[in-house]
């Protein structure tokens, strides 16, 4: 028993004593001592004693929208995020010209002359390009249909009642092919937040701008007048004598333009942006409506070309004496119109990648400067 006694004593103070020094041998590779703290730190980081490790500062982290205000993120240089674009739209036009319009004398330049019957539709589909921070260079496209009638006319007194008593209609299929320089006077252009993570905030994508513009293109034209309920294309039945004997030489179907105008619109989305348009466009052609010079002979008319060019020629009212050969059919001033349109404009200087992403289930990284 004594033996017993003994032994476990013996194995109890060598227990306690491999302890202690486990205890102890782990404080020295600590470093517990300021020496021997030093000693390790230059072991574990190298012979560089100075290096400090960084820190981040998540209060200026790019996923704070507080910081993202004043980061480059957000500078003059956002108008690089919007560089091309597609445009869509569609909206009126409304036609000044020789045909149609208000009382008095027509005019191809003021909405003085502005006729509600006559209002028809365009679309439009162009490119816009940022060149710079103010400027943009815009490519389009637009086809649409003008057109006038004098029995639209108020007839009023003297030339207002010309015009009535004329009868002359017509309708014009149009393309125009045009480029132009826009200049912003305003914008407010700031990139919201871009991914949305739970517990982080931030504010909304905004694209603000107020524009002029300014360009030349040329416009595409198809003159056409209704004769007993049935349209009728009139350059090719030279109502005025165009390229007959003794008349004026054929017009062409082409004709230069100069489009100008205002428009604005604002953000709806980080690529899509919602405006307006208002747009004067002068054509350099007397010729949208086919009616610009004088009455050509009736007969004459009949001979060469046929009966329908000449009842198109002459529709003047019932029971009012026919127009003479040499008088006046029309005026001198070139045509013009006007295009009101709402604008819908597709960002495509970045690419989304959120279709790709969820096919592949790929992690969440949206979008691609």
């Amino acid at each position: 028993m004594k033996y017993l006694i003994g032994l476990s004593l013996l194995f109890f103070i060598n227990t306690t004593f491999s302890q202690l020094n486990s205890v102890m041998n782990l404080s020295t590779s600590i470093g517990l001592k300021k020496g021997t703290y030093e000693r390790s730190k230059s072991q574990i980081l190298g012979a560089n004693t100075s290096y400090k490790p960084r820190l981040t500062n998540l209060s200026s982290s790019p996923l704070d929208a507080s910081a993202v205000n004043t980061s480059k993120f957000n500078s003059k240089k956002n108008w690089t995020l919007n560089k091309k674009e597609l445009r869509f739209s569609f909206g009126l036009t409304q036609f000044l010209g020789d045909l149609g319009g208000d009382e008095g004398a027509g005019t191809d330049y003021s909405l003085k002359d502005y006729d509600k019957q006559a209002m028809s539709f365009m679309g439009m589909i162009g490119y816009r390009y940022r060149f710079a921070n103010f400027f943009a260079t815009t490519t389009s496209i637009s086809v649409g249909m003008l057109k006038g009638d004098d029995k639209w006319v108020d007839e009023g007194s003297g030339l207002g009642q010309f015009r009535k008593i004329r009868n002359l209609n017509f309708r014009a299929p149009v393309i125009d092919i045009s480029q132009r320089i826009d200049i912003m006077l305003y914008m407010y252009e700031k990139v919201g937040k871009r991914f949305n993570i739970k517990g982080i905030r931030g504010f909304s994508n905004r694209n603000e701008q107020i524009y002029i513009f300014g360009g030349v293109g040329i416009l595409g034209f198809m003159p056409q007048g209704q004769l007993d309920g049935k349209w009728y294309n009139l350059r090719p039945l030279s109502t005025e004598g165009q390229g007959l004997v003794g008349g004026p030489a054929k017009y062409s179907r082409f004709a230069l333009t100069a489009p100008m105008g205002f428009g604005f619109r604002v953000g709806i989305s980080r690529e899509w942006r919602a405006g307006f348009e208002a747009s004067y466009t002068k054509v350099f052609s007397d010729y949208i409506d086919d009616v610009g010079g004088t009455y050509y002979d009736k007969g004459m008319l009949t001979s060469q070309v046929g009966e329908t060019a000449a009842a198109l020629s002459d529709k003047s009212l019932d029971g009012v004496k026919g127009y003479e050969a040499g008088m006046q059919r029309g005026d001198k001033q070139n045509d013009s119109y006007y295009y009101v349109n709402f604008v819908l404009t597709r960002n495509i200087t970045y690419r989304n990648y959120t279709k790709t992403f969820k096919r592949y289930k790929l992690p969440k990284s949206k979008y691609k400067f």
